[in-house]
């Protein structure tokens, strides 16, 4: 039996890539298992397709200010300790890391241990953790072609994100059941990513009254953040977080709102979905959503409105440029050469493996 470890969290984006790659790994006969945060969101969606699943002790890496920068390192090398027992007892032939500052300690642990590690950077630059993790991979896969240069040499390989193969099997028509949606207007769906995000739930609830007259609005709002007074307003309706019916929302949306983030956009791309990104502020990152929202721009797949710029009126405008010219978006996502990436990885782990 072939064994392989997952790992990445902190976010959705660091999860679902790895579970895209399920399915392909378990028909190559990998025994597959998860190591990740005791208490991350990566452990309920990993956990629901019955993977063990192994907690350790996690800290963040960040660019400011704050007290847990002082015991957060304790943190990691608990985790690195606890990370390097579960690999002994699993013994896996690789580890294949979605990043996060959860992959951190398992990408160290298995570096002592000798274990071959592939790691996925999907941002244009590498995060903070991917950047510590770099030295230690033995294969470094990517989403942009700009990636390549900010990558070690003969280590990086282009493959793109692995998608859900549920995704493309959605039915328009079922998402209409869910929402209650006549279908005889076009949709609109909102999406932060799985947090959420306050800046673009603002901006599409001041632009209900405006927007209603002409479309349906899904809107993804992220956990504890729905708007009890807009519960039952015709033509919106909000959720926290989708998961078995998002392959139907999508299925449904003629047009889709969304923050940038590296594997939201793939997965947008990839369905030709006509889509407006509003990626978070450099204020509050380190601008790699707004790397990758010009970058998909300069594709002709993306309209950007940046969060410093946006408002009710811009929201609006873009919006209906947006379906107005929505063939043209969709005419260059379907035109670019989107790599069959979860076959590519998945190659990359049968050769890199131990034994291979």
């Amino acid at each position: 039996m072939k064994k392989i470890v997952l790992t990445g969290g902190g976010t959705a984006g660091h999860v679902t890539p790895n579970i895209a790659l399920i399915p392909a790994l378990l028909e190559k006969g990998y025994e597959i298992s998860y190591i990740g945060s005791y208490d991350g969101m990566e452990r309920k969606l990993i956990e629901d397709y019955n993977i063990p699943y192994y907690g350790i002790a996690t800290g963040k890496f960040r660019r400011y200010f704050d007290p847990k920068n002082f015991t957060d390192p304790f943190r990691v090398i608990k985790g690195i300790g606890e990370a390097r027992k579960i690999l002994k007892e699993i013994d896996p032939d690789i580890v294949f890391s979605k990043g996060g500052f959860v992959a951190v300690p398992v990408v160290r642990g298995a570096y002592r241990l000798h274990i071959p590690v592939i790691s996925h950077e999907s941002d244009m630059t590498p995060g903070l953790a991917n950047k510590i993790c770099l030295p230690m991979a033995k294969v470094i896969c990517c989403n942009f072609p700009e990636t390549l240069k900010n990558l070690p040499e003969g280590k990086a390989v282009l493959t793109g994100t692995p998608i859900r193969a549920e995704l493309k099997c959605g039915s328009r028509e079922r998402g209409l059941a869910f929402t209650g949606f006549s279908g005889e207007k076009p949709v609109i769906m909102v999406t932060g990513g799985s947090l959420g995000a306050m800046a673009v739930n603002t901006a599409i609830r001041e632009a209900l009254p405006e927007l209603l007259v002409r479309y349906d609005v899904v809107h993804l709002c992220g956990k504890g953040k729905l708007d009890e007074s807009l519960v039952g307003r015709p033509g919106y309706i909000q959720y926290e977080y989708i998961k078995e019916e998002m392959a139907d929302l999508f299925a449904m949306a003629d047009l889709v709102i969304s923050r940038a983030g590296a594997n939201a956009i793939c997965e947008i791309a990839t369905l030709r979905k006509p889509n407006l990104l509003i990626p978070l502020s450099a204020k509050a990152s380190r601008g790699d959503q707004i790397l990758n929202a010009r970058s998909f721009e300069n594709q002709g797949f993306s309209v950007v409105i940046e969060e410093e710029t946006l408002t009710t009126m811009t929201l609006i405008q873009a919006v209906d440029d947006l379906y107005e010219n929505r063939q043209t978006y969709i005419d260059a996502m379907s035109k670019s050469d989107q790599s069959d990436s979860v076959s590519v990885i998945v190659k990359l782990i049968e050769e890199n493996r131990r034994g291979a």
